[in-house]
Parts: C-alpha cells; structure tokens; sequence
C-alpha cells in the first residue's frame, strides 16, 4: 500500500509526529473552524470539541492507520476505516471535504513540526493522508448507493414516545411522506439533526431498538449530563422538547456493529447503560431468525431504574432456546435485585469455545470486558465493539 521510501520516511518520523499528534490535530480543528464556522455549527459535535474528545480521537485514527502501515504493509485496517467511514457516512460526509480536510491539517503539520517538515517528509505523510482517505471515500461511496446519496436523509414524524427511564426516551419514528422504511441490520444506528435556539442544526446518532420489518423505527435517546464538561445539545433538545406529532430530520442506517446472521456460533452480547439498545435489535432478530446457539446476555447498569428496555431486554431472550441473562447492578434495590453487584465479572461465566462477542457500552466497560474474554481464550478478530461518540478506543491505546 504505502510506497517503499515513503514507508521508510514514515517509520522513521513516526515517533515524533506521534508524539506531536494532538497538538497538530487541535491546531487543525482551530484553523478549520475559523475558515469554516458552518462545519462547527452544523456537522461537528460542540460537545465532543469543547471537551477535547474529537481531537483526541482524530489524532488516535492518524497515529493508528500509519502505525499499521509501516508494520503491516501488505494489508490495512478494514475493521478501523469502515468504523470511520459509517459514521462519517452518517454525517453525509461528501469527498470533497477530504480537500478542504488535507489543506488545514497539512498546514497544521507544518506549523507544529516546521523545518522537520521537509519534502521528503511532507510527500511521505501525504501519501498516507491520502491513502487513508481515499479508502473511506470508496467504502462511503458504497454505504451512500446502499442507503442514499448524502446519508439519505428524510423528514421523519414522532408518532410515539416512551420515558423508559429518567434519562432515556424511546421516540418512534415513521417517514413523514409515507415512503417505506429503509432497511437496517441489528445494531445500527441513525443520525438526528435538530435545530437549536441559537440556529445551528447539530447531529448525533443513536441506535435502532428493535429490528427491521415493522412500518416505524424507534431510536433510544440517553440524556447526556455533561459533568463538568457541556450537556448533550442534541439529547437535551429531545427530551425537553420532541413530543409526538413533531417532525426530525433522519439519515438511513448506519454501522459496522451487525450480527453475522450466516453463523450458528455461540454468541456473547455484552452492554453498559445506554449501550443496551443495539442490543435489543441483536436479540429480536436472533429470535425472529431461530437462532439455537448459546447466547450469553451481559448486561451492566448503575440501578434497576437506570436499566433502561429492561423487560426487552430479558423478554427476548427468553424466547431463545439456549440463552442466559447476567445482569450487575451498582446500586441494586429491594425487589429487583441483580444477578451480580458491582462492575462486570465474566469469571464465572461459560463462555463457549467459537464464541463471537458484540459489545457496546462506556469504553472502561469494553476495554475490561474485552480482556476478560480474549484470558478466556476468545480470538479477538471474533470481538466486536460500537463507540457512542468520538472513537477514543485508537487514542487511549
């Protein structure tokens, strides 16, 4: 893939540009938002850039792609880039803005790195760019003929509403021009945009609960409590203000976190707080498909009342023939009390040989939940994982 002197330049400045990378990724975002309000304003998460995150996860997929280049020539990082490319498909990224993206962060390089940067080192680096970015636009151009050129966004009407818990609405959505609804896979995910007070129009996504074949789609809403950093915008805004009868802006499906419905492997769905809702796709369309394969259901929460789709949750899998239910609860309560109390435990589990895991859930959850079941002798190629938010699993690693 990369060129055999570029390969040898990268390898070469990679420690330093590693070392550099946040500072050149804040300096890219700074310098793209001045000579871009709108993409701040419209496309980009205010939240994730307010508190850093996006910046960190931008700088964890360059160090990671080009890390994986020099040490695996001969292949790329599939699983990474259509992560990347869903999401941004989501957004309805156009390939266009990979230029505008190219011109601002090779400005930033320069200025962080300045006389390092030499030609040599310049052209290296911007192979890799390019590589990287030319292989998402592929995979979204294929996403954007399956689901609609642009991220097939549509009007969409609010026709039902369920307060699940205190911080999570279920919003069932159907098109508001009376077209079909677009198939999806269980465990994808929809991007919202709403219109703000302040005129911007953010987006965000959020996970189909339930899975396709029903006339409406529903989608779980976390209210997101910043904490010490900003409120969600978006989950605030639907909470305190969709009501049935109200009308959003909805892209088609997206997400790389499906179930592989051509196996009869025991599987393992493991999720934490909000993270529970690709999950109950995952089990409903286990149950409509037959599935008879031991199904382990790991489940994580602060409280039975923080336990959003609860009944869902264990109803569908009791319709399995061969399914378990493991649940820990933090703060367990008089009458629901949890199978475990505290933080995941998967030591004295079964866990089948040929398992395959799907996880979702805060990253402290998956990164324990993953270690735990690769000592168990799962492969890691067979765990799969979903990031609500910018992907810091790159960053952190």
């Amino acid at each position: 893939m990369l060129s055999e002197q570029s390969a040898a330049t990268v390898r070469a400045t990679l420690p330093a540009v590693a070392a550099a990378i946040g500072e050149i990724s804040a300096r890219f975002y700074d310098r793209l938002f001045t000579a871009h309000p709108e993409l701040l304003r419209d496309l980009f998460n205010r939240g994730n850039q307010a508190a850093g995150t996006q910046r960190q996860a931008l700088a964890g997929s360059i160090a990671a792609f080009a890390t994986h280049l020099v040490e695996h020539p001969d292949d790329r990082p599939d699983a990474m880039l259509r992560r990347i490319a869903h999401k941004h498909a989501s957004l309805g990224i156009a390939p266009e803005q990979y230029d505008v993206v190219h011109e601002h962060l090779f400005a930033a390089f320069a200025e962080v790195l300045g006389e390092a940067v030499t030609e040599e080192v310049a052209d290296a680096w911007d192979e890799v760019y390019w590589l990287m970015a030319n292989a998402l636009i592929a995979i979204e151009r294929r996403l954007y003929e399956e689901g609609g050129a642009g991220g097939g966004w549509r009007e969409w009407e609010v026709v039902g509403r369920v307060q699940e818990t205190d911080d999570v609405a279920v919003f069932e959505l159907r098109t508001a021009d009376g077209s079909p609804v677009p198939a999806h896979r269980a465990g994808q995910y929809v991007s919202v945009q709403v219109a703000l007070p302040d005129g911007a129009r953010q987006i965000r996504q959020y996970s189909v609960v339930g899975a396709a074949g029903s006339g409406t789609l529903r989608i779980g809403v976390k209210r997101v409590h910043g904490g010490g950093t900003p409120d969600g915008e978006v989950s605030n805004h639907l909470h305190a203000r969709v009501r049935v009868g109200d009308r959003l802006r909805v892209s088609a499906p997206y997400g790389d976190l499906v179930l592989d419905q051509d196996t009869d492997a025991p599987l393992l769905l493991a999720s934490a707080g909000i993270g529970v809702t690709p999950m109950i796709a995952m089990l409903e369309q286990l149950v409509i498909s037959g599935h008879d394969a031991p199904v382990t259901v790991v489940h994580a929460d602060r409280s039975p009342a923080d336990h959003a789709l609860r009944a869902d949750h264990e109803g569908f899998a009791a319709k399995l023939p061969d399914a378990s239910v493991h649940v820990w609860y933090e703060q367990p309560e008089p009458g629901h009390p949890a199978d475990h109390k505290g933080l995941a435990d998967l030591s004295s589990l079964d866990i089948p040989s040929g398992t395959r895991a799907y996880l979702c859930g805060p990253l402290p959850f998956m990164r324990a939940v993953r270690a735990q079941l690769i000592g168990r002798g799962v492969a890691p190629a067979d765990i799969h994982y979903e990031v609500f938010g910018p992907d810091l699993w790159l960053a952190q690693g």
